[in-house]
């Protein structure tokens, strides 16, 4: 773990929330005081982990970490004194990894962030799959297109088609996705 972002309005809270981190093995800890600069710093730093506090002037926790959560995949944590249904769904909303309560306890911190670096690092593993699932849904998709133009056009049997396709796959060193577009192309 790199960097971390701090954001509260009381320099105090700021203070000993940075102390805990630096002896967490955080190497950088950046710190404001206002929802405003805090998604400003975070999206000119990139940092690993954002703090937020939740009740602010001007922008407050919630709207920041929204924000935030737009532009990066970053893990955010808020910070209050105390919650409400409301406040809780607001930041479920926007995607908050977790809530930690004031006084903030250092024993309450690293399992807090460990669990939120571990669901955000699982959500990517899952967009991730799911592209690829994406990806090979549209490769047979177009593979069986080209394999009915074969059939038809060559009056192939669908074993027979597949098997002129791996063919040009091979001799060519193309995928088969490769040779479908390929005749595919030729069709139209």
């Amino acid at each position: 773990m790199k960097n971390v972002l701090i954001c509260d309005d009381e320099a105090i809270i700021r203070m000993n929330l940075k102390a805990m981190l630096l002896e967490l093995g955080f190497e950088e800890v950046l710190e404001c005081g206002d929802g405003k600069r805090a998604v400003e710093l975070a999206l000119g730093s990139f940092p690993d982990l954002v703090i937020l506090d939740v009740t602010m002037p001007g922008m407050d926790g919630i709207t920041a970490a929204s924000e935030i959560q737009k532009k990066l995949k970053i893990p955010i944590l808020l910070l209050t004194n105390c919650y409400d249904s409301e406040t809780v769904k607001r930041a479920s909303a926007c995607g908050v990894a977790a809530f930690l309560t004031k006084p903030l306890r250092k024993q309450d911190l690293l399992p807090a962030i460990e669990i939120a670096l571990s669901h955000v690092s699982e959500v990517e593993e899952l967009k991730e799959k799911i592209e690829d699932l994406k990806e090979t849904i549209e490769n047979r998709k177009i593979i069986e297109k080209a394999k009915g133009t074969l059939m038809q056009r060559d009056h192939l049997s669908e074993t027979e088609a597949y098997r002129v396709m791996q063919k040009l796959a091979m001799d060519k060193r193309k995928t088969l996705r490769q040779v479908a577009d390929g005749i595919l192309k030729e069709v139209h």
